[in-house]
């Protein structure tokens, strides 16, 4: 993921309360690919990314799906 995605990643975590710190892969290239960890320590840490995921999924996939008709808009990308 790239650093905003990673920061989107790092809300939602906060909003679920799912442990993990979001950081770049190489901590001397912040533009480059982020992943999560399970610590901010670049030395010691190790890469938990598909299990925070994971972890989100699970949590959406709780609630309660929605009865009745639901209104909104769908809108079409760009590259259509």
């Amino acid at each position: 993921m790239n650093a905003e995605q990673a920061r989107q990643v790092d809300v939602v975590l906060r909003q679920l309360g799912i442990p993990g710190v979001v950081a770049p892969e190489d901590t001397e290239n912040p533009a480059g690919p982020w992943r999560v960890y399970d610590t901010a320590d670049p030395a010691t840490r190790r890469d938990v990314t598909a299990n925070a995921l994971a972890s989100v999924a699970a949590e959406f996939a709780k609630e309660k799906p929605r009865s009745g008709p639901m209104r909104g808009f769908v809108i079409p990308s760009k590259t259509e």
